[in-house]
């Protein structure tokens, strides 16, 4: 098949172009290199089914595919709070414009939602049905309510236009490729560690998380989209950790005499967050294989090699 992925230099989708390629089909990347970056897909430059467009999402764009995946956008807070509006503009102008492509030419659309449209959670695990807890004018809104507003578009265009959609709300994940300064935990902690600085703990680091590694989330995302189920389903490793617990295994990892510094919370930093995966399970068969310390492995691995 034709297939474009937006955001696919990133962290996530350039590891989704990793296996479209080797699945033989044409790929078209699509990406304004505010978070992505070249170096994760020079290795299909090439390849006569490659193709790299440059090109900002919140601008319409005319392309032939059969199918889409729509990931562009900042997914860490360091990034999206850096430019809100932009943030929001590419949530729901981009979504928007994937959306009128994918009704022209008849593609399946696949939207990246993400676990933060539940917010800072009252109920534990997340199941799809909750509805979330989130703050729609904080400091994170530009992301979480943009998500949210980019699947209320989804489902608009599947009502309205028969669109053909599916809707992935994905949790934390990690791997190789994340960038260095993208503020998100496990980056954080290994950055931190390789430079021989103290780990740097948000609050009291009780506040949990669920970590899943790249390849088990891609894997996910291609089931997902070739399947019948439009969604939206959960995406996520369900091993729930505290931050502390991370801490802890990555300064294990890498170097035990590191401490610890603790610092306040952020607004609207959620407590828990822990994927409830029945619906990935019954209706695609997917669960995470890897587990965290393989993961964390790898990733420590890849910062090595890259950045240090």
């Amino acid at each position: 098949m034709r297939i474009l992925v937006t955001g696919g230099a990133g962290f996530i989708g350039s590891h989704l172009i990793d296996r479209l390629m080797e699945q033989g089909h044409d790929v078209l990347c699509l990406d304004n290199f505010y978070t992505g970056h070249k170096r994760n897909i020079e290795k299909w430059f090439d390849s006569p089914y490659f193709e790299l467009i440059r090109h900002d999402i919140t601008e319409p764009i005319r392309l032939e595919v059969d199918q889409v995946y729509h990931l562009a956008c900042p997914a860490s807070p360091i990034h999206y709070q850096f430019n809100p509006v932009k943030t929001i503009k590419t949530n729901v102008l981009g979504t928007l414009y994937m959306l009128g492509l994918a009704k022209r030419v008849k593609a399946r659309l696949l939207l990246a939602s993400t676990s933060e449209v539940y917010g800072d959670p009252d109920v534990h695990p997340q199941p799809e049905e909750y509805r979330g807890n989130v703050n729609c004018t904080g400091l994170r809104a530009c992301y979480d309510e943009g998500k949210r507003v980019a699947e209320t578009l989804a489902f608009e265009y599947h009502r309205e236009h028969k669109v053909d959609i599916r809707i992935a709300r994905i949790f934390n994940t990690y791997g190789p490729r994340m960038l260095k300064n993208d503020g998100r935990v496990v980056s954080n902690f290994i950055v931190q560690a390789l430079e021989r600085k103290p780990l740097t703990v948000y609050g009291d680091g009780s506040q949990t998380r669920s970590f899943c590694y790249v390849s088990d989330l891609v894997e996910g995302l291609i089931g997902l989209m070739n399947n019948d189920y439009i969604g939206p389903i959960n995406l996520g490793n369900p091993g729930e950790y505290s931050i502390l617990e991370l801490a802890n295994i990555i300064r294990r990892m890498i170097n035990p005499d590191m401490k610890l510094v603790y610092k306040d919370l952020p607004q609207d930093d959620p407590r828990k967050r822990q994927p409830d995966i029945t619906k990935a399970s019954i209706y695609l068969g997917w669960e995470p294989r890897i587990s965290l310390r393989e993961g964390l492995e790898l990733t420590i691995r890849d910062f090595q090699q890259r950045v240090y």
